[in-house]
Protein backbone atom coordinates (compact mmCIF):
# COMPACT_ATOMS: atom_id res chain seq x y z
CA UNK A 1 0.00 0.00 0.00
CA UNK A 2 1.79 3.80 -0.58
CA UNK A 3 1.13 6.62 0.88
CA UNK A 4 -2.05 7.72 -1.20
CA UNK A 5 -3.96 4.13 -0.49
CA UNK A 6 -3.36 4.70 3.55
CA UNK A 7 -4.79 8.10 3.64
CA UNK A 8 -7.49 7.72 1.34
CA UNK A 9 -8.71 4.47 3.55
CA UNK A 10 -8.39 6.38 6.78
CA UNK A 11 -10.17 9.06 5.32
CA UNK A 12 -13.09 6.69 3.78
CA UNK A 13 -13.93 6.58 8.00
CA UNK A 14 -15.27 10.32 7.84
CA UNK A 15 -18.66 9.91 6.66
CA UNK A 16 -19.37 12.30 9.23
CA UNK A 17 -18.04 15.27 7.06
CA UNK A 18 -20.94 14.62 4.32
CA UNK A 19 -22.46 17.69 3.71
CA UNK A 20 -25.30 18.17 0.61
CA UNK A 21 -25.35 21.11 -2.04
CA UNK A 22 -28.85 21.49 -1.22
CA UNK A 23 -28.63 22.08 2.58
CA UNK A 24 -25.58 23.93 2.07
CA UNK A 25 -26.96 26.38 -0.47
CA UNK A 26 -28.03 30.03 0.04
CA UNK A 27 -30.37 32.38 -1.73
CA UNK A 28 -29.82 31.47 -5.37
CA UNK A 29 -29.74 34.49 -7.19
CA UNK A 30 -32.18 35.35 -9.97
CA UNK A 31 -30.10 34.29 -13.22
CA UNK A 32 -30.53 32.38 -16.13
CA UNK A 33 -27.22 30.27 -17.24
CA UNK A 34 -27.25 29.36 -20.79
CA UNK A 35 -24.17 28.12 -22.77
CA UNK A 36 -23.45 30.99 -24.85
CA UNK A 37 -22.10 32.72 -22.14
CA UNK A 38 -22.17 31.07 -19.46
CA UNK A 39 -18.52 31.67 -18.04
CA UNK A 40 -20.45 35.64 -17.47
CA UNK A 41 -23.47 34.65 -16.22
CA UNK A 42 -21.86 32.16 -13.77
CA UNK A 43 -19.27 34.51 -12.88
CA UNK A 44 -22.33 37.27 -12.29
CA UNK A 45 -24.12 34.93 -10.28
CA UNK A 46 -21.43 34.41 -8.17
CA UNK A 47 -20.96 38.61 -7.62
CA UNK A 48 -24.69 38.74 -6.52
CA UNK A 49 -23.69 35.55 -4.12
CA UNK A 50 -20.89 37.40 -2.65
CA UNK A 51 -22.92 41.13 -2.53
CA UNK A 52 -20.30 43.46 -0.54
CA UNK A 53 -18.40 40.61 1.08
CA UNK A 54 -14.24 40.88 0.01
CA UNK A 55 -14.43 37.18 -0.89
CA UNK A 56 -11.63 34.63 -1.59
CA UNK A 57 -11.51 31.52 -2.78
CA UNK A 58 -8.92 28.93 -1.95
CA UNK A 59 -8.16 26.38 -4.60
CA UNK A 60 -5.95 23.20 -4.21
CA UNK A 61 -4.54 22.34 -7.68
CA UNK A 62 -1.85 19.36 -8.46
CA UNK A 63 1.73 20.71 -9.36
CA UNK A 64 2.12 21.09 -13.42
CA UNK A 65 -1.38 23.01 -13.58
CA UNK A 66 -0.93 26.09 -12.85
CA UNK A 67 -0.47 27.86 -16.23
CA UNK A 68 -3.99 26.07 -17.09
CA UNK A 69 -5.57 27.30 -13.92
CA UNK A 70 -3.95 31.38 -13.40
CA UNK A 71 -5.68 32.87 -16.60
CA UNK A 72 -9.24 31.28 -15.07
CA UNK A 73 -8.71 32.43 -12.28
CA UNK A 74 -7.52 35.95 -12.94
CA UNK A 75 -11.08 36.01 -15.12
CA UNK A 76 -13.28 34.97 -12.52
CA UNK A 77 -11.73 37.92 -10.04
CA UNK A 78 -12.33 40.10 -13.01
CA UNK A 79 -15.74 39.57 -13.73
CA UNK A 80 -16.90 38.27 -9.90
CA UNK A 81 -15.12 40.33 -7.94
CA UNK A 82 -13.91 37.54 -6.09
CA UNK A 83 -10.03 36.37 -5.49
CA UNK A 84 -8.78 33.47 -5.99
CA UNK A 85 -5.82 31.99 -3.91
CA UNK A 86 -4.17 29.02 -6.24
CA UNK A 87 -2.17 26.24 -4.15
CA UNK A 88 0.27 23.56 -5.50
CA UNK A 89 0.52 19.96 -4.22
CA UNK A 90 2.81 17.05 -5.94
CA UNK A 91 -0.02 15.21 -8.48
CA UNK A 92 0.66 12.05 -6.21
CA UNK A 93 -0.74 13.62 -2.73
CA UNK A 94 -3.47 15.82 -3.40
CA UNK A 95 -6.54 13.98 -2.95
CA UNK A 96 -4.34 12.73 0.67
CA UNK A 97 -4.09 16.66 1.14
CA UNK A 98 -7.73 17.03 0.81
CA UNK A 99 -8.53 13.74 3.10
CA UNK A 100 -6.20 15.47 6.17
CA UNK A 101 -7.56 18.99 5.80
CA UNK A 102 -11.38 17.40 6.50
CA UNK A 103 -10.24 15.63 9.09
CA UNK A 104 -8.15 18.54 10.25
CA UNK A 105 -11.27 20.42 10.12
CA UNK A 106 -8.49 23.73 8.95
CA UNK A 107 -10.85 24.08 5.69
CA UNK A 108 -7.86 24.84 3.79
CA UNK A 109 -9.62 25.02 0.33
CA UNK A 110 -12.97 25.73 -1.38
CA UNK A 111 -12.04 23.51 -4.21
CA UNK A 112 -9.82 21.11 -5.30
CA UNK A 113 -8.95 19.54 -8.73
CA UNK A 114 -8.19 15.53 -7.56
CA UNK A 115 -7.58 12.64 -10.17
CA UNK A 116 -10.78 11.50 -11.15
CA UNK A 117 -10.29 7.94 -10.42
CA UNK A 118 -9.78 9.04 -6.76
CA UNK A 119 -13.02 10.82 -6.96
CA UNK A 120 -15.20 7.48 -5.21
CA UNK A 121 -13.36 7.48 -2.37
CA UNK A 122 -13.27 11.53 -1.66
CA UNK A 123 -16.95 10.94 -1.93
CA UNK A 124 -16.78 7.88 0.83
CA UNK A 125 -15.05 10.15 2.84
CA UNK A 126 -17.18 13.25 2.77
CA UNK A 127 -14.50 15.21 1.29
CA UNK A 128 -16.28 16.70 -1.50
CA UNK A 129 -20.13 18.08 -2.03
CA UNK A 130 -22.92 16.48 -3.70
CA UNK A 131 -23.26 18.97 -6.41
CA UNK A 132 -26.71 17.41 -7.78
CA UNK A 133 -28.94 20.87 -5.77
CA UNK A 134 -26.56 23.11 -8.15
CA UNK A 135 -26.55 21.63 -11.05
CA UNK A 136 -30.36 21.15 -11.10
CA UNK A 137 -30.24 25.28 -10.28
CA UNK A 138 -27.50 26.16 -12.50
CA UNK A 139 -25.98 23.48 -15.25
CA UNK A 140 -27.24 24.40 -18.51
CA UNK A 141 -29.81 22.33 -20.29
CA UNK A 142 -26.86 21.21 -23.05
CA UNK A 143 -23.93 21.44 -21.09
CA UNK A 144 -23.41 17.88 -21.68
CA UNK A 145 -23.85 18.04 -25.07
CA UNK A 146 -20.28 18.94 -25.51
CA UNK A 147 -18.39 17.23 -22.76
CA UNK A 148 -16.87 13.90 -24.04
CA UNK A 149 -16.36 12.06 -21.20
CA UNK A 150 -18.37 13.16 -18.44
CA UNK A 151 -18.97 9.30 -16.94
CA UNK A 152 -15.48 10.44 -14.14
CA UNK A 153 -18.03 13.33 -12.58
CA UNK A 154 -20.56 11.27 -11.04
CA UNK A 155 -20.26 8.47 -8.28
CA UNK A 156 -23.51 6.33 -7.68
CA UNK A 157 -25.51 8.38 -10.24
CA UNK A 158 -25.01 11.91 -7.96
CA UNK A 159 -22.62 14.63 -9.84
CA UNK A 160 -19.80 15.54 -7.14
CA UNK A 161 -17.22 17.05 -10.21
CA UNK A 162 -16.74 18.53 -13.63
CA UNK A 163 -14.49 17.23 -15.65
CA UNK A 164 -11.15 19.80 -16.78
CA UNK A 165 -8.95 17.54 -18.03
CA UNK A 166 -9.20 14.73 -21.03
CA UNK A 167 -6.75 12.37 -20.39
CA UNK A 168 -7.23 9.19 -22.52
CA UNK A 169 -4.22 7.10 -23.10
CA UNK A 170 -2.74 7.69 -26.51
CA UNK A 171 -0.13 5.62 -28.69
CA UNK A 172 2.67 7.76 -30.63
CA UNK A 173 4.41 5.87 -33.38
CA UNK A 174 7.62 7.05 -35.21
CA UNK A 175 6.25 7.78 -38.51
CA UNK A 176 9.58 7.69 -40.38
CA UNK A 177 9.41 4.09 -39.01
CA UNK A 178 5.95 3.12 -40.00
CA UNK A 179 6.49 4.98 -43.74
CA UNK A 180 9.90 3.52 -44.69
CA UNK A 181 9.69 1.81 -47.67
CA UNK A 182 12.07 -0.92 -47.12
CA UNK A 183 11.05 -1.86 -43.52
CA UNK A 184 7.28 -2.18 -44.68
CA UNK A 185 8.68 -4.67 -47.33
CA UNK A 186 10.29 -6.78 -44.59
CA UNK A 187 7.43 -6.59 -41.85
CA UNK A 188 4.73 -7.34 -44.54
CA UNK A 189 7.24 -10.88 -45.94
CA UNK A 190 7.41 -11.45 -42.16
CA UNK A 191 3.84 -10.82 -40.91
CA UNK A 192 1.66 -11.12 -44.27
CA UNK A 193 0.66 -7.60 -43.67
CA UNK A 194 1.99 -4.07 -44.01
CA UNK A 195 2.72 -1.18 -41.49
CA UNK A 196 0.41 0.67 -39.91
CA UNK A 197 -0.95 1.85 -37.19
CA UNK A 198 -1.63 -1.29 -35.46
CA UNK A 199 -5.48 -2.10 -34.58
CA UNK A 200 -4.72 -4.66 -32.14
CA UNK A 201 -2.02 -5.55 -28.80
CA UNK A 202 -0.83 -8.71 -31.44
CA UNK A 203 -0.68 -6.02 -34.26
CA UNK A 204 1.60 -3.48 -32.02
CA UNK A 205 3.66 -6.31 -30.18
CA UNK A 206 5.05 -7.70 -33.71
CA UNK A 207 5.60 -4.61 -34.68
CA UNK A 208 7.73 -3.59 -31.60
CA UNK A 209 9.26 -7.07 -31.80
CA UNK A 210 10.82 -6.02 -35.51
CA UNK A 211 11.79 -2.98 -34.56
CA UNK A 212 13.70 -3.81 -32.05
CA UNK A 213 17.08 -3.87 -32.37
CA UNK A 214 19.12 -2.89 -29.28
CA UNK A 215 22.60 -3.93 -30.88
CA UNK A 216 21.61 -0.73 -33.12
CA UNK A 217 20.95 1.22 -30.63
CA UNK A 218 17.02 0.95 -31.35
CA UNK A 219 14.23 -0.45 -29.74
CA UNK A 220 10.84 -1.18 -30.06
CA UNK A 221 8.70 0.52 -27.62
CA UNK A 222 8.55 2.39 -24.03
CA UNK A 223 5.58 1.54 -22.96
CA UNK A 224 5.62 1.83 -18.62
CA UNK A 225 6.97 -0.46 -16.21
CA UNK A 226 7.10 1.16 -13.13
CA UNK A 227 4.73 0.21 -10.39
CA UNK A 228 2.58 3.62 -11.09
CA UNK A 229 1.87 2.61 -14.37
CA UNK A 230 1.97 -0.79 -15.31
CA UNK A 231 -1.55 -1.71 -14.41
CA UNK A 232 -2.84 0.55 -17.00
CA UNK A 233 -1.56 -1.54 -19.73
CA UNK A 234 -2.73 -4.89 -18.37
CA UNK A 235 -6.42 -3.15 -17.90
CA UNK A 236 -6.63 -2.76 -21.73
CA UNK A 237 -5.11 -5.65 -22.95
CA UNK A 238 -7.51 -7.36 -20.85
CA UNK A 239 -10.50 -6.03 -21.85
CA UNK A 240 -9.38 -6.57 -25.21
CA UNK A 241 -9.76 -9.95 -24.89
CA UNK A 242 -13.71 -9.37 -24.30
CA UNK A 243 -14.23 -10.00 -20.65
CA UNK A 244 -15.38 -7.24 -17.52
CA UNK A 245 -12.88 -7.60 -14.76
CA UNK A 246 -15.21 -8.19 -12.33
CA UNK A 247 -18.19 -10.00 -13.20
CA UNK A 248 -22.27 -8.87 -12.74
CA UNK A 249 -21.56 -9.95 -8.80
CA UNK A 250 -18.13 -8.04 -8.81
CA UNK A 251 -16.66 -11.17 -8.87
CA UNK A 252 -13.02 -10.96 -10.07
CA UNK A 253 -12.40 -12.49 -13.60
CA UNK A 254 -8.77 -11.10 -14.49
CA UNK A 255 -7.57 -14.88 -13.28
CA UNK A 256 -9.19 -16.61 -16.71
CA UNK A 257 -7.59 -17.69 -18.80
CA UNK A 258 -7.69 -14.81 -21.25
CA UNK A 259 -6.59 -12.68 -17.98
CA UNK A 260 -3.46 -15.33 -18.11
CA UNK A 261 -3.41 -15.01 -22.11
CA UNK A 262 -3.22 -11.26 -21.69
CA UNK A 263 -0.40 -10.86 -19.42
CA UNK A 264 1.54 -13.19 -21.12
CA UNK A 265 1.75 -11.82 -24.24
CA UNK A 266 2.25 -8.42 -21.92
CA UNK A 267 5.53 -9.68 -20.24
CA UNK A 268 6.79 -11.14 -23.78
CA UNK A 269 6.45 -7.47 -25.11
CA UNK A 270 8.48 -6.28 -22.71
CA UNK A 271 11.69 -8.03 -24.06
CA UNK A 272 10.59 -5.36 -26.83
CA UNK A 273 11.07 -1.98 -24.37
CA UNK A 274 13.45 0.28 -23.75
CA UNK A 275 16.13 -0.33 -20.73
CA UNK A 276 14.60 2.55 -18.92
CA UNK A 277 10.86 1.85 -19.16
CA UNK A 278 11.31 0.23 -15.12
CA UNK A 279 13.07 3.59 -13.95
CA UNK A 280 11.73 6.26 -16.12
CA UNK A 281 9.34 8.88 -14.11
CA UNK A 282 6.33 10.55 -16.11
CA UNK A 283 8.44 13.35 -17.76
CA UNK A 284 11.42 10.90 -18.02
CA UNK A 285 9.33 8.60 -20.15
CA UNK A 286 8.50 11.34 -22.94
CA UNK A 287 12.08 12.72 -23.11
CA UNK A 288 13.31 9.22 -23.62
CA UNK A 289 11.06 8.64 -26.90
CA UNK A 290 11.60 12.01 -27.73
CA UNK A 291 15.41 11.25 -28.77
CA UNK A 292 13.94 9.66 -31.90
CA UNK A 293 15.30 6.03 -31.38
CA UNK A 294 12.23 4.32 -30.00
CA UNK A 295 9.11 2.90 -32.73
CA UNK A 296 6.22 3.95 -30.05
CA UNK A 297 5.34 4.92 -26.42
CA UNK A 298 1.47 5.81 -24.52
CA UNK A 299 1.27 8.66 -23.09
CA UNK A 300 -1.53 11.69 -23.12
CA UNK A 301 -2.43 15.15 -24.32
CA UNK A 302 0.38 16.12 -22.25
CA UNK A 303 3.21 14.01 -23.80
CA UNK A 304 1.91 15.31 -27.23
CA UNK A 305 2.31 18.72 -25.90
CA UNK A 306 5.96 18.58 -25.49
CA UNK A 307 7.08 16.45 -28.44
CA UNK A 308 5.03 19.01 -30.75
CA UNK A 309 7.28 21.86 -29.35
CA UNK A 310 9.57 23.45 -31.33
CA UNK A 311 12.31 22.15 -29.69
CA UNK A 312 11.27 18.67 -30.09
CA UNK A 313 13.28 16.09 -32.49
CA UNK A 314 9.88 13.98 -32.70
CA UNK A 315 7.53 17.08 -34.24
CA UNK A 316 5.73 16.36 -37.55
CA UNK A 317 7.89 12.87 -37.23
CA UNK A 318 4.65 11.11 -35.09
CA UNK A 319 1.76 8.76 -36.07
CA UNK A 320 -1.28 8.38 -33.06
CA UNK A 321 -4.00 6.16 -32.37
CA UNK A 322 -6.06 4.74 -29.66
CA UNK A 323 -4.47 1.97 -27.24
CA UNK A 324 -4.83 -1.05 -29.09
CA UNK A 325 -7.81 -3.25 -29.09
CA UNK A 326 -8.18 -7.20 -29.47
CA UNK A 327 -10.31 -9.40 -31.86
CA UNK A 328 -13.02 -11.32 -30.31
CA UNK A 329 -14.63 -14.27 -32.01
CA UNK A 330 -13.02 -12.46 -35.37
CA UNK A 331 -14.25 -9.02 -34.99
CA UNK A 332 -11.95 -5.93 -34.09
CA UNK A 333 -13.01 -4.75 -29.68
CA UNK A 334 -11.83 -1.42 -29.78
CA UNK A 335 -11.20 -0.31 -26.09
CA UNK A 336 -10.68 3.45 -25.90
CA UNK A 337 -8.93 4.27 -22.12
CA UNK A 338 -9.75 7.32 -20.10
CA UNK A 339 -7.12 6.40 -17.06
CA UNK A 340 -6.33 9.86 -15.32
CA UNK A 341 -7.95 13.57 -15.83
CA UNK A 342 -8.55 16.34 -12.93
CA UNK A 343 -11.63 16.77 -11.90
CA UNK A 344 -13.14 20.33 -10.16
CA UNK A 345 -14.92 19.16 -7.16
CA UNK A 346 -15.96 21.52 -4.19
CA UNK A 347 -14.61 20.71 -0.46
CA UNK A 348 -16.90 19.72 2.09
CA UNK A 349 -15.02 22.76 4.22
CA UNK A 350 -15.73 25.49 2.15
CA UNK A 351 -17.79 28.08 3.82
CA UNK A 352 -18.96 29.15 0.20
CA UNK A 353 -19.84 26.17 -0.97
CA UNK A 354 -22.12 27.70 -3.35
CA UNK A 355 -19.86 30.02 -5.01
CA UNK A 356 -16.79 27.66 -5.45
CA UNK A 357 -19.61 25.65 -7.32
CA UNK A 358 -19.68 28.67 -9.63
CA UNK A 359 -15.94 29.34 -10.06
CA UNK A 360 -16.07 25.31 -10.63
CA UNK A 361 -18.90 25.68 -13.41
CA UNK A 362 -17.00 29.44 -14.93
CA UNK A 363 -13.88 27.46 -15.33
CA UNK A 364 -15.58 24.57 -17.10
CA UNK A 365 -17.66 26.49 -19.20
CA UNK A 366 -16.92 26.48 -23.31
CA UNK A 367 -14.96 29.67 -23.06
CA UNK A 368 -12.85 29.20 -19.77
CA UNK A 369 -12.04 25.49 -20.40
CA UNK A 370 -10.46 26.32 -24.10
CA UNK A 371 -8.14 29.06 -22.54
CA UNK A 372 -6.96 26.49 -20.08
CA UNK A 373 -6.42 23.86 -22.60
CA UNK A 374 -4.74 26.54 -24.87
CA UNK A 375 -1.69 26.52 -22.15
CA UNK A 376 0.72 24.50 -23.67
CA UNK A 377 2.78 24.65 -20.52
CA UNK A 378 -0.28 23.07 -18.71
CA UNK A 379 -1.31 19.71 -18.08
CA UNK A 380 -4.82 19.82 -19.26
CA UNK A 381 -6.03 18.38 -22.40
CA UNK A 382 -9.18 18.51 -24.62
CA UNK A 383 -12.24 17.27 -23.30
CA UNK A 384 -15.04 19.11 -25.00
CA UNK A 385 -16.05 19.22 -28.84
CA UNK A 386 -15.55 22.70 -28.70
CA UNK A 387 -11.44 22.62 -28.30
CA UNK A 388 -11.03 20.92 -31.19
CA UNK A 389 -11.76 23.95 -33.32
CA UNK A 390 -9.56 26.55 -31.62
CA UNK A 391 -6.42 27.23 -33.73
CA UNK A 392 -3.97 27.86 -30.97
CA UNK A 393 -5.16 24.45 -29.15
CA UNK A 394 -5.25 22.65 -32.85
CA UNK A 395 -1.32 24.62 -32.96
CA UNK A 396 -0.53 22.99 -29.52
CA UNK A 397 -1.12 19.68 -30.51
CA UNK A 398 -1.30 19.13 -34.34
CA UNK A 399 -4.87 18.37 -36.06
CA UNK A 400 -3.45 14.65 -36.23
CA UNK A 401 -2.90 14.00 -33.16
CA UNK A 402 -6.22 15.93 -32.04
CA UNK A 403 -8.35 13.46 -34.56
CA UNK A 404 -6.93 10.72 -32.91
CA UNK A 405 -7.65 12.00 -29.62
CA UNK A 406 -11.32 12.92 -30.13
CA UNK A 407 -12.15 9.61 -31.17
CA UNK A 408 -10.77 8.21 -28.40
CA UNK A 409 -12.20 10.45 -25.80
CA UNK A 410 -15.74 10.13 -27.43
CA UNK A 411 -15.66 5.93 -27.01
CA UNK A 412 -13.09 5.67 -23.81
CA UNK A 413 -13.40 2.73 -21.33
CA UNK A 414 -13.12 4.50 -18.06
CA UNK A 415 -10.92 3.39 -14.71
CA UNK A 416 -11.90 1.43 -12.08
CA UNK A 417 -14.20 3.99 -10.46
CA UNK A 418 -14.85 2.02 -7.05
CA UNK A 419 -14.22 3.14 -3.55
CA UNK A 420 -10.98 1.62 -2.39
CA UNK A 421 -10.12 2.10 -6.57
CA UNK A 422 -6.11 2.84 -4.79
CA UNK A 423 -5.66 -0.48 -3.21
CA UNK A 424 -7.75 -2.41 -5.83
CA UNK A 425 -4.77 -1.22 -8.29
CA UNK A 426 -2.05 -1.59 -6.00
CA UNK A 427 -2.93 -5.30 -5.60
CA UNK A 428 -2.83 -5.46 -9.51
CA UNK A 429 0.55 -2.92 -9.65
CA UNK A 430 2.55 -5.92 -7.36
CA UNK A 431 1.95 -8.62 -8.86
CA UNK A 432 2.59 -7.46 -12.23
CA UNK A 433 5.73 -5.91 -11.48
CA UNK A 434 6.74 -9.76 -10.02
CA UNK A 435 5.44 -10.97 -12.55
CA UNK A 436 7.43 -8.73 -15.46
CA UNK A 437 10.54 -9.16 -12.67
CA UNK A 438 10.35 -13.17 -13.18
CA UNK A 439 9.66 -13.86 -9.65
CA UNK A 440 6.47 -15.30 -10.50
CA UNK A 441 4.47 -16.67 -13.11
CA UNK A 442 1.50 -14.76 -15.20
CA UNK A 443 -0.92 -17.25 -13.42
CA UNK A 444 -0.11 -17.11 -9.99
CA UNK A 445 0.16 -13.00 -10.17
CA UNK A 446 -3.33 -12.75 -11.32
CA UNK A 447 -4.72 -14.96 -8.70
CA UNK A 448 -3.19 -13.13 -6.05
CA UNK A 449 -4.50 -10.08 -7.81
CA UNK A 450 -8.12 -11.74 -7.87
CA UNK A 451 -7.87 -12.84 -4.03
CA UNK A 452 -6.86 -9.34 -2.68
CA UNK A 453 -9.60 -7.99 -4.78
CA UNK A 454 -12.23 -10.05 -2.81
CA UNK A 455 -10.86 -8.70 0.22
CA UNK A 456 -11.05 -5.22 -1.05
CA UNK A 457 -14.69 -5.51 -1.90
CA UNK A 458 -15.68 -7.32 1.64
CA UNK A 459 -13.76 -4.54 3.59
CA UNK A 460 -15.35 -1.90 1.66
CA UNK A 461 -18.72 -3.20 1.52
CA UNK A 462 -20.16 -5.34 -0.81
CA UNK A 463 -23.66 -3.89 -1.46
CA UNK A 464 -22.21 -0.45 -1.68
CA UNK A 465 -19.62 -1.61 -4.25
CA UNK A 466 -21.70 -3.77 -6.56
CA UNK A 467 -24.28 -0.37 -6.75
CA UNK A 468 -21.28 1.34 -7.91
CA UNK A 469 -20.31 -1.57 -10.27
CA UNK A 470 -23.39 -1.73 -12.04
CA UNK A 471 -23.91 2.03 -12.74
CA UNK A 472 -20.21 1.68 -14.15
CA UNK A 473 -21.13 -0.95 -16.36
CA UNK A 474 -24.11 0.34 -17.67
CA UNK A 475 -22.00 3.88 -18.90
CA UNK A 476 -19.44 1.82 -20.85
CA UNK A 477 -19.43 2.55 -24.91
CA UNK A 478 -22.98 0.30 -26.13
CA UNK A 479 -20.33 -1.59 -28.56
CA UNK A 480 -17.89 -2.47 -26.15
CA UNK A 481 -20.30 -3.34 -23.31
CA UNK A 482 -22.25 -5.82 -25.39
CA UNK A 483 -19.15 -7.33 -26.37
CA UNK A 484 -17.71 -8.06 -22.83
CA UNK A 485 -18.41 -10.83 -20.90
Amino acid sequence: MNRRTVCLGIGAALGGFGVSSTAMATAAPDVTLTMGRLHEAAAQAARTLAGTRKLRLSVLIPKGSLANVVPVAEAFRAASGIAVELKEEPVDTISARMIVDTLSGGGACDLALPATFNLPDLVEAGVVVNLDGYAAEYEPADFRSGALFPLGDRYKGSLYGYQTDGDAYMMFYHRDWLEDPEEDKRFADLHGYQLKVPDTWAELDAMMAFFHRPEEGRYGGALFRTATYIAWEFWIRFHAKGFWPFDAELEPQIDNPAGVEALEEMLAASKSLAPSVRSDTFDQNFRTFERGNIFCNVGWGGTQKFLNSETSRMKGRLAFGPTPGGRVDGRLLSVPYFNWGWNYTVSSGSQEPEIAYLFALFACSPEMSTRAVREPAGYFDPFRSEHYRDPQIVEAYSSDFLFAHRRSMARSIPDLYLKGQGEYFDALRENLIQADEGAIDAKEALTRTATQWRQTTRRNGRPGQIEQWTFLRSRYPEDVRWRLR
